[in-house]
């Protein structure tokens, strides 16, 4: 291990000893300082935490971030500072510290960053990698699945959904290993194979023989059951370390033809309908889904791609219907009938949506129009009796909310007249039209000032005192 030298000392002597060029022109090179620990580093999208400090080559120090007391954290790879950062950082292990001499086309050029930085200067960085965490490929960026890349891959593009991979992977759970093979298998139909998720996922950002370590939450892993047969428990992240060997490129829908997109979408609708039968219903979601994906942007819609997309959609409405899922069934069932209006199985499954939402009269009419085309639907009819009695209960309930309502306000009101009546003189049982002194310098009431024709029935009228 070498010993730790400062920034000034590094500074003054020739700086081509001893470093390591990471530009592959010299313009951007490396000296360590101190070795860290470990093999792997740190790759693109991961967020990396680090010290530094900044000089100009006469020893001028223009920023630092020891000085502040303030780890500076970023995405690597993402643009987010100068390329000869995120050179530097990609290079280096955990804990350790190196200087970093930046030529001014790797780092703020021709301008410079006035008022600390001169145009066309190298800068000289003292960095010390704190550490990182590895890139969230999780679809909500929840964290719940992390990459650390131990292998870069070789070739360029990605899995996409339908490719075929080839793959070894290795699980984890708290350093013990619970299974370890290599598997062939088409993305987005990993749970044939009993793959998780996670790993599915990951693996639409991985590229040819790229090895990485995957943290996956029990989310995307064994969920809250856990897995009994590997003995994870309930809630459990467990680790992969998942190598990908080859894998087969998919066109996109936009790189086919109709003719292409027509074939592609009916062979994923037939995968789709034996995943149904065989009531593997998310491998079915997926493939009706890919199907749907390949049904758009058509030169000329024939009827044979008008008929797939109602199948499609309808197959589709099927499956959200048994997942619960009233929003997708009301989607795909409006989709299928802009292109049938008289489908009886989209009318049939809308109108039950209806009936779960409680709009009871456009469930009706749903039903009413399935007997338009088959007056002898007894499903239909059945659901418009249900219907109808819903609607009757409910103006039931809500005619006798409305009495009581009606009952407790002319109850209330009766009480707040004979409340107020209780201020008033008994004239019954006084000669009328006399008049004490007490009745003279008695306020009227509230009741009275409300109410003047009982006010003067009482004789407190002025008018009917001077009579």
């Amino acid at each position: 291990m070498s010993e730790e030298k400062s920034i000034e000392e590094v500074s003054k002597i020739e700086l081509k000893e001893g470093e390591i060029d990471l530009s592959g022109d010299g313009r951007v090179s490396k000296l360590i300082l101190k070795e860290g620990e470990g093999d792997e580093t740190p790759q693109d999208g991961c967020r990396v935490s680090l010290h530094y400090t900044g000089k100009l080559t006469n020893g001028t120090q223009f920023d630092s971030s020891v000085e502040r007391n303030e780890p500076f954290e970023f995405d690597l790879g993402k643009g987010s500072v100068i390329k000869a950062f995120d050179m530097g950082v990609a290079s280096m292990k955990k804990g350790e510290k190196c200087v970093l001499t930046c030529g001014s086309e790797y780092a703020y050029g021709e301008a410079g960053s006035p008022p600390n930085i001169p145009p066309n200067a190298t800068l000289l960085f003292e960095l010390e990698l704190l550490g990182w965490k590895g890139e969230d490929l999780s679809p909500r960026k929840s964290d719940g699945i992390i990459r650390y890349t131990i292998v870069k891959g070789t070739k360029k593009g990605s899995p996409k959904e339908g490719s075929f991979v080839k793959i070894k992977l290795k699980g984890t759970y708290e350093g013990r290993v619970f299974e370890e093979r290599e598997v062939e298998f088409n993305i987005g139909e990993g749970l044939e194979q009993n793959i998780v998720d996670g790993v599915e996922i990951a693996l639409e950002k991985f590229k040819e023989g790229e090895k990485s370590r995957l943290e996956i939450a029990a989310e995307y892993a064994f969920g809250a059951e856990g897995n009994k047969e590997f003995g994870i428990p309930a809630g459990a992240t467990v680790n992969y370390e998942v190598e990908l060997l080859t894998f087969e490129k998919v066109k996109n829908s936009w790189e086919l033809d109709d003719a292409e997109k027509l074939e592609q979408a009916t062979l994923l609708k037939e995968q789709g309908n034996k995943y149904l039968k065989e009531s593997k219903l998310l491998l079915a979601l997926k493939k009706y889904n890919r199907a749907k994906g390949y049904l758009t942007g058509f030169v000329n819609e024939t009827d044979a791609v008008k008929q797939l997309q109602i199948a499609v959609h309808s197959n589709l409405s099927l499956l959200y219907q048994k997942q619960n899922n009233n929003d997708e069934v009301f989607a795909n069932c409006n989709k299928v009938l802009e292109l049938d209006p008289k489908n009886v199985k989209a009318l049939y499954r809308r109108g039950m949506v209806r009936i779960t939402t409680q709009d009871f009269e456009q469930a009706i009419a749903d039903f009413n129009a399935i007997l338009e085309v088959e007056p002898n639907n007894k499903a239909a009819q059945n659901q418009i009796t249900i219907a109808k009695h819903h609607i009757a209960e409910y103006k039931k309930k809500e005619k006798k909310l409305y009495s009581n309502m009606f009952t407790k306000f002319a109850t209330r009101d009766k009480n707040a007249e004979d409340e107020a009546k209780k201020g008033l003189p008994d004239v019954m049982n006084s000669k009328f039209g006399e008049w004490n002194a007490e009745e003279r310098e008695r306020e009227p009431t509230k009741f009275e000032q409300e109410n003047p024709d009982v006010l003067m029935l009482n004789g407190s009228s002025k008018e009917f005192q001077n009579m």
